[in-house]
């Protein structure tokens, strides 16, 4: 998916009367989730109306929150949601979009300290060193047990995967896979 922003531009996205999505720099109609995809890359893109001109960036970022939130990921409690509604028209309306924008930038902040603590802690964490000793011997059985299960689970797993437990749930469940073929 090419969407990158070449040099910080902004990407261009048409919305059509027939509701469709156009990015301009990939010349090709997309979705709500594409542009859902690009918020997550940092693609910074406009919405903006193919026949009046009208800025609709505002509105297809709330439809995707609309959409994701009633797709079962819900993120947004009850409660905030009714003081957020409560807010409109309040003499306090004006200062809450600086408010709210300054709050997820401080929990973003804070989420790359905790999860830069977290990978310093268990780097240093005895237990966590001794659970990758354990899954060395827990390869090493299983290559007993099934000859060449440690190569095929180590061609499997990416080198340098970020997300290390993940990576051993997923060579944890071939081995079975594997094991579960030879009781057959």
């Amino acid at each position: 998916m090419a969407h990158a922003a070449k040099d910080g531009e902004t990407v261009i996205i048409k919305k059509y009367a027939n509701r469709r999505l156009y990015n301009t720099r990939t010349s090709s109609y997309i979705t709500l989730d594409h542009l859902a995809q690009m918020v997550k890359e940092n693609v910074d893109f406009k919405v903006i109306d193919a026949k009046t001109g009208a800025d609709l960036t505002h509105t297809i970022l709330t439809q995707i929150i609309m959409d994701e939130e009633s797709g079962g990921g819900q993120m947004l409690p009850t409660n905030f949601l009714r003081q957020l509604i409560s807010m409109y028209g309040n003499s306090m309306q004006a200062l809450l979009p600086g408010y709210l924008e300054a709050s997820m930038d401080h929990f973003r902040e804070n989420q790359a300290k905790l999860r830069k603590a977290i990978e310093d802690s268990i780097g240093a964490n005895p237990l966590a060193q001794i659970a990758q000793r354990n899954m060395e011997i827990f390869k090493a059985a299983a290559t007993a047990f099934v000859p060449g299960a440690a190569a095929a689970a180590s061609e499997k797993a990416p080198a340098a995967d970020p997300d290390e437990l993940a990576s051993l749930r997923s060579q944890v469940e071939e081995m079975q896979k594997k094991l579960d073929t030879l009781l057959k």
